[in-house]
């Protein structure tokens, strides 16, 4: 903080009155009194660069400070290790503020957790997919559905563990839409095979399936 010790000749911009003052860190500086009395000033700058601190030893997160890594950019830089082994430079004021807590591999696995990947494959999706949550690249208003404007013809495609099928192509939106419900099923069989899902829902979903496919026969 600062402490005003006394006025000064000299005058700011707008004709405010400048004056010296000293800084709680023990610079010196001069301040407008416009800045000083609307708050704008409370520092002699040390305040946007924190001084150096001790923080060898000291845990932040899954990181423990190792050594001091000198100065770049105007913050101080700290290195450190990560419980996962690997070795990073964190700045300062990221370490203080809870910012870094990491090499960043615990962004990683809170993705992944997120994703909720089972066998490679992320359960969180396909329930996005399932529960009608449109893919943003969608055009048609049906996930694996799209107008192939060369053959004028609607085409239903599904996409799973890295692998595309081709379900057909269609004069009709909606015989479209009905091919990719119907290969949905395969969705449903991973998700009640890993616990995703209720099996008695899966059960009537499939089974109103297989009546589908037995009155298009």
């Amino acid at each position: 903080m600062l402490t005003a010790l006394q006025p000064t000749e000299e005058r700011g911009r707008n004709g405010s009155i400048i004056w010296r003052c000293r800084c709680d860190c023990g610079n010196e500086v001069l301040a407008d009194l416009s800045q000083l009395t609307a708050g704008n000033r409370k520092s002699c700058g040390c305040l946007s660069h924190p001084a150096l601190k001790d923080f060898a030893g000291k845990r932040f997160g899954y990181l423990t400070v190792l050594e001091y890594a000198g100065k770049e950019a105007g913050m101080h830089r700290w290195k450190c290790r990560c419980d996962c082994g690997k070795e990073t430079v964190v700045g300062q004021t990221l370490l203080q503020s809870g910012k870094t807590k990491s090499c960043g591999c615990l962004q990683a696995v809170t993705y992944r957790e997120n994703l909720k990947l089972m066998e490679g494959t992320s359960v969180t999706m396909l329930q996005a997919v399932k529960s009608g949550r449109l893919l943003k690249s969608n055009k048609s208003g049906y996930n694996g559905v799209y107008y192939d404007k060369r053959r004028n013809r609607w085409v239903a495609q599904i996409t799973f563990q890295g692998k595309t099928k081709y379900l057909g192509s269609f004069e009709e939106l909606e015989k479209a839409v009905k091919a990719r419900q119907l290969g949905e099923e395969i969705y449903d069989e991973f998700l009640e095979k890993v616990g995703a899902i209720d099996s008695g829902h899966s059960e009537n979903h499939s089974g109103e399936g297989a009546s589908r496919r037995e009155a298009d026969r």
